[in-house]
């Protein structure tokens, strides 16, 4: 069911309304319409649009700290291995023992490496309960 309705509109609008009826099929009711359940409808929108953009703002924020931090993290690392690789004497290529005893220690390291990362523990800074690591 339809219902009549009176609208006043500025001659610029109606103007406009008119140019878009004059297309074949298209009417001046359907046209506003349209329009006025596109406006509503939007309108519903827009709460969801709000709430999502705090969301996202934050998610944005935490984005950006966690690339901060992992700026900070590469750069120690890089400084760390560029001083050990200063201050540390190469091995000679006779000293198979030594060279044994390198692969050794790396490959326990990148286990524990590999045992803190699934394991969710950290060396240094906060714990998940808040606490600090020893």
């Amino acid at each position: 069911m339809k219902f009549r309705q009176n609208l006043y509109l500025d001659i610029k609008l109606s103007d406009a309304l008119e140019a878009l009826a004059a297309s074949p099929g298209a009417t001046k009711s359907g046209i506003v319409s349209d329009a006025l359940a596109a406006y509503l409808a939007r309108r519903g929108a827009k709460e969801v649009d709000d709430l999502l953009k705090v969301r996202l703002d934050r998610m944005s924020r935490d984005t950006h700290r966690i690339a901060r931090d992992i700026e900070v993290l590469l750069e120690s690392l890089s400084l760390f291995i560029r001083y050990q690789l200063s201050v540390t004497a190469p091995l000679a290529e006779a000293d198979h023992a030594a060279r044994a005893v390198g692969r050794e220690r790396f490959e326990a390291f990148v286990a524990q490496v590999g045992r803190q990362i699934a394991g969710g523990t950290r060396s240094i800074g906060p714990a998940k309960d808040g606490g600090m690591m020893p």
